[in-house]
């Protein structure tokens, strides 16, 4: 293998495990976070959830997500050009699936629904039914990242098997 081959190798594993990192946390989320802040009073879940939205918005987390992505949207390119060989439909697959399901998802859907959060009053009627349809909506759309990004975590270490074997 070349230099080149050894560094593609390194970045798949990086992107697989960055993509598999964030699964984890929207997984988490899905399973058990937003089970216990909807068990809250209406005022306290949201306060909790305005506190986590503020400082989920930090250098690690924001670099697991965007960092992911850019290595998916190289991936994604690399595979076009390198069609022919084994992995590169997993690639591509894997990279879109997290680019799609993950990044426009948070950014189509869970993000305007955290902007609206942000600006709620968690004492008033508004606020407690603006957080009953938070709670059902937003956690729907983690669903489909979680679901999005632990699929391109599997596709790409299918990529990185392919390779291997070859």
């Amino acid at each position: 293998m070349t230099t080149a081959d050894h560094l593609l190798f390194a970045l798949k594993l990086f992107t697989a495990l960055g993509c598999g990192l964030v699964a984890g946390v929207f997984f988490a989320f899905s399973t058990f976070v937003m089970n216990a802040l909807a068990r809250l009073q209406p005022r306290e879940g949201m306060s909790a959830m305005q506190s986590i939205n503020i400082t989920a918005i930090n250098p690690l987390f924001m670099m697991a997500l965007f960092g992911t992505a850019l290595a998916c949207l190289f991936l994604a390119i690399t595979s076009l050009s390198k069609w022919h060989q084994p992995d590169a439909v997993y690639l591509l697959i894997g990279s879109l699936l997290y680019l799609v399901g993950t990044v426009v998802v948070t950014i189509a859907f869970n993000v305007p629904l955290n902007d609206a959060l942000a600006i709620a009053k968690p004492d008033s009627t508004e606020g407690a039914d603006l957080w009953a349809r938070y709670l059902t909506t937003w956690t729907l759309w983690n669903h489909v990242r979680t679901i999005a990004a632990f699929g391109a975590a599997a596709l790409l270490t299918s990529a990185l098997c392919k390779q291997t074997v070859q």
